[in-house]
């Protein structure tokens, strides 16, 4: 790992929240390993993440995405476009269309891999049901790199993310401060997300955890797609049975949809919002003060990564396995201190789907 240089934790945050990283050169940038790699309870260690220069040759990569329907992924589109350009790679982009659609996303990845590529990114709809196509994938000679969903499969190549515990503990924290043991009861909403994709279970147990023994009462988990109408339809019904509710917090999506909701209803004194990821809605949301807190989880960033993952794997160069950007809270406290473009893409990017 020479590309590699450990910082201490305290240069990790101060480079985090005072450089920015540009399109040309954003590195080093902050991030976090895991040792053993793919490992649930492994040691996390500091690292400053280094990319390579240039690929070899233009290497052919898939990436597979659950959808397009929300900013996030655009993000993420945005860091895999710009740092295949960068290498000087080619890459093609499919998206199966929501989290109903995981035949869709096998069936895409197995035309991806039939029409030549070397390499096969996957953003993944389950932890689970990609395990036999990684498994065939892999059996090819062909590197497989998980990013930011989470498969479970033990044929994948590298990952490239975040802890979903992680920021679904750090969004439980913010409110378990804000409502430590001995005060006022207060009742939140929480919509974690599409029942049974990896980051969704992840994020809902890191939630969970962090309230526990405090004045927060969370109320059963809502599970729906991260379509707008579908987590709108969530938060209503939530509200219409919990009139005395005081935080609704979940997908960005859901902050997204139930902010207007929330204005509409004159809401927005009694009722916070929270989301356990970040996303160009969210950010907004905490800069015009309609929403109070989340995770930056440098969605761009892990884009980027996993591309330098697949062509280090590619030309057989050394390889940090399993990272993820390092993940801080953004709040009104701090988002003037957070360089926008260290977390989210411009805000003129539209979806790109082939890079040759």
């Amino acid at each position: 790992m020479s590309a590699l240089k450990v910082f201490a934790c305290s240069t990790i945050i101060g480079a985090l929240l005072a450089s920015a990283a540009v399109a040309a050169d954003w590195y080093p940038y902050p991030a976090e390993a895991v040792d053993p790699p793919f490992s649930a309870d492994g040691k996390v260690s500091p690292v400053s993440y280094v990319p390579l220069d240039k690929a070899s040759k233009r290497w052919k990569i898939c990436v597979s995405f659950p959808h397009m329907k929300d900013a996030y992924w655009l993000g993420v589109d945005y860091g895999v476009v710009t740092e295949a350009k960068r290498l000087g790679v080619a890459m093609n982009l499919v998206e199966a269309g929501g989290y109903t659609e995981l035949n869709k996303q096998i069936s895409q990845i197995e035309n991806c891999v039939a029409n030549g590529a070397e390499a096969v990114v996957i953003g993944a709809i389950s932890a689970d049901g990609l395990n036999n196509l990684v498994k065939e994938i892999a059996g090819k000679g062909i590197p497989v790199i998980d990013v930011i969903n989470g498969i479970n499969s033990p044929n994948i190549s590298a990952k490239s993310l975040v802890s979903f515990y992680t920021m679904g503990y750090s969004t439980g924290e913010y409110l378990a401060k804000k409502h430590p043991a001995g005060s006022k009861t207060v009742k939140v909403g929480w919509f974690p997300g599409p029942a049974g994709a990896g980051w969704v279970e992840a994020a809902n147990k890191g939630f969970l955890k962090a309230v526990q023994g405090t004045a927060v009462q969370v109320l059963d988990p809502k599970y729906g797609d991260t379509g707008k109408e579908v987590q709108l339809k969530l938060v209503e019904d939530v509200l219409q049975a919990n009139p005395d509710l005081k935080y609704i917090a979940g997908t960005a999506v859901t902050a997204e949809a139930a902010t207007g909701l929330i204005r509409e209803r004159g809401l927005g004194s009694q009722v916070g919002l929270l989301a356990f990821y970040m996303t160009p809605g969210v950010y907004d949301g905490i800069k015009r003060g309609f929403i109070a807190a989340a995770p930056a989880d440098s969605m761009v960033i892990q884009g980027r990564i996993a591309i330098d993952q697949a062509v280090r794997l590619l030309e057989r160069k050394q390889i940090v396995k399993h990272v993820g950007p390092k993940i801080f809270v953004v709040d009104s406290a701090n988002l003037q201190t957070v360089p926008r473009e260290n977390i989210l893409p411009p805000p003129d990017f539209s979806a790109v789907f082939t890079v040759n």
